[in-house]
């Protein structure tokens, strides 16, 4: 399966009125279907995945299934710690109709799973019992763990194992993974900050936070270097640095969500013991949105 293009991350508009709940993915899904996403990604990172429960999880699949257009690709955040727990929520996931699953790389017990080897043996055990294709995610920033690059080539390899969502940021790692994963793999990225050079440097596309909030912005980026208009996706990477700073990096969640708000989309509070962000950061991200729009 091939993963080129932007996917949004989907955040989580949390309510206690289901049906309200309802109404708001369905309003966030029915605008992202009207721009050129290649899919989205449920109940990752900006999903706020950690805090959601086992149900609201399923929930969150089966509307965004039931919502999104023929033509995007569904992909399942369901890594958990253990094995087991992963490929049950995987399976889940494909009953719904998901294509593939993005998963977490384990990090709690980091003195025993922070090792390639042991990297390697969740991964593959996921993989050999999962009904869809895994992609691996790393996001060294908020697990403590990074898989290494020489790792993510020989898993390449398995054949239910189809890309990684490289976080890190770190461009010479995507460099190196590029030039040894095997063909045909897909390395996404997960950095809007660093969207462009990462495309320059051969990866397929990127699982981006930022596209909840400005979606053309990212799509432009991509569009442009698809067409090898470089200057054209060196200057949008440009335009967009401080807003996708200010909501992927210094604010995180709640400053994406708010950053949905003034954009049309419903973002919401945050759950739990994340909270929602403070005049301050509204101001400053009004401020970069405004500017991004000028």
């Amino acid at each position: 399966m091939k993963l080129q293009g932007i996917f949004p991350p989907l955040t989580t508009p949390f309510d206690h009125n289901g049906d309200i709940w309802k109404i708001k993915v369905e309003h966030n899904v029915s605008k992202l279907n009207l721009i050129g996403v290649a899919g989205y990604v449920v109940i990752g990172s900006t999903g706020e995945s950690k805090l959601l429960t086992t149900d609201e999880k399923l929930q969150l699949w089966e509307w965004v299934a039931e919502y999104a257009a023929p033509e995007k690709i569904l992909i399942a955040g369901t890594g958990m710690e253990s094995v087991r727990e992963t490929v049950a929520l995987t399976n889940r996931a494909a009953e719904i109709g998901y294509k593939a699953a993005l998963v977490l790389t384990p990090h709690y017990y980091k003195g025993q799973v922070g090792t390639a080897p042991a990297q390697k043996l969740y991964f593959s055990s996921v993989a050999d019992q999962a009904k869809i294709p895994i992609v691996i995610y790393n996001f060294p920033q908020n697990s403590g763990v990074d898989i290494a690059a020489e790792a993510v080539a020989e898993l390449s390899n398995h054949p239910n194992i189809i890309g990684i969502k490289e976080s890190s940021g770190n461009l010479a790692k995507v460099v190196q993974m590029l030039a040894e994963v095997k063909p045909g793999f897909n390395v996404l990225v997960g950095s809007a900050p660093t969207l462009a050079s990462n495309l320059q440097a051969g990866a397929s596309g990127g699982i981006l936070a930022f596209a909840n909030a400005a979606p053309y912005a990212c799509i432009s980026i991509y569009e442009a270097h698809r067409t090898r208009e470089h200057d054209a996706a060196l200057d949008w990477q440009r335009r967009i640095a401080r807003p996708a700073t200010l909501v992927t990096n210094k604010y995180g969640i709640p400053g994406l969500k708010y950053a949905m708000d003034l954009e049309g989309y419903y973002g919401g509070p945050p759950r739990l013991p994340l909270t929602p962000s403070c005049p301050q950061a509204r101001k400053e991200i009004e401020a970069a949105f405004a500017d991004l729009r000028g």
